[in-house]
């Protein structure tokens, strides 16, 4: 920048005296002519705008200015592209069919490339590729058989089947984690699996525990969901992500072996640590009152 400024004086200075010699303007209309080409130079100099493109399709995702946004701030930045770009995955699930049907893949910004890039930009950089991981759920049907199965955890839990509401909002809940399968490395979240506990989701009031409290709350009984699961997936021996216990104890599992959930609050998030993958089922019997978690996986590739 400084070589630039530099030539740019020259010439503006032999104009300048040139200019002079010519006797046809006074020094200081000259000086102050220069002074401001000078000016409109360095300007043109610094207003850089660098395109952040997303390298999965060249799409542009923001475009970078820095000089309105101090490099001090790229921090700041890099911590608002992530929080766009980032997202969990959402695991398949195996159809009546026998067929893996949707998921999603799980999409990462790395935040510290995506800072040394920035950081060490420079005046010739227009663009600059974004280091964006997308990872799909690493499973497919030439690797997970459901024929045969090998159980690696269950838990049982009981409720009443009388309290009408619960009983629904278990029923639900433990329908939509049944079969989902994860393959090696694949991550489940409870809440982005079962979604909102809402009434238009077919969740009713129930009593659920609040600051210590018993209250009555659109959803109640889906933690006994969660803390099946979660006893299930720990007796399989999957790697725990996030895990939270209720403020005072419950009664349908023992202290320390729950894990509730609250939707956008708190999660329970585990992966499947195996080299191979693993299917979640969720048995609910909504007149004995009893909803049981297997951990499943296909005999042959246990046994290989």
């Amino acid at each position: 920048m400084k070589k630039l400024i530099y030539v740019a004086l020259f010439s503006l200075v032999l104009t300048g005296c040139s200019s002079l010699s010519g006797g046809q303007e006074t020094e200081e209309k000259v000086l102050k002519r220069n002074e401001q080409k000078l000016s409109s130079l360095v300007t043109k100099d610094y207003e850089l705008e660098v395109k952040l493109i997303d390298n999965r399709n060249s799409n542009v995702l923001h475009t970078y200015m820095p000089s309105k946004e101090n490099r001090e701030d790229v921090q700041k930045v890099v911590k608002e592209l992530a929080r766009n770009i980032d997202r969990p995955m959402i695991p398949v699930k195996l159809n009546s069919n026998g067929e893996l049907t949707g998921g999603q893949s799980r999409v990462i910004l790395d935040e510290k490339k995506a800072l040394e890039l920035l950081n060490n930009m420079t005046a010739f950089d227009k663009e600059i590729e974004l280091p964006i991981e997308e990872t799909p759920p690493n499973v497919s049907k030439d690797t997970f058989s459901p024929e045969q199965t090998i159980l690696l955890g269950s838990y049982k839990t009981s409720f009443n089947p009388t309290i009408a509401g619960r009983t629904q909002n278990i029923s639900i809940s433990s329908n939509v984690i049944n079969q989902t399968v994860l393959g090696p490395g694949d991550r489940f979240y409870f809440n982005l699996v079962v979604g909102d506990r809402t009434i238009e989701n077919g969740y009713q009031k129930a009593l659920e525990i609040v600051n210590k409290e018993f209250v009555e709350g659109i959803g109640g009984g889906v933690c006994q969901t969660s803390s099946t699961l979660y006893n299930a997936v720990e007796k399989a021996g999957l790697e725990i992500l996030e895990l939270h216990h209720h403020s005072k104890s419950v009664g349908y599992v023992p202290e320390g072996k729950d894990a509730t959930v609250a939707y956008g609050y708190k999660d329970f998030k585990f992966m499947n640590n195996k080299d191979y993958p693993v299917m979640i089922r969720s048995i609910v019997d909504s007149k004995s009152g009893t909803l049981e978690v297997q951990v499943v996986a296909s005999s042959d590739a246990v046994s290989q």
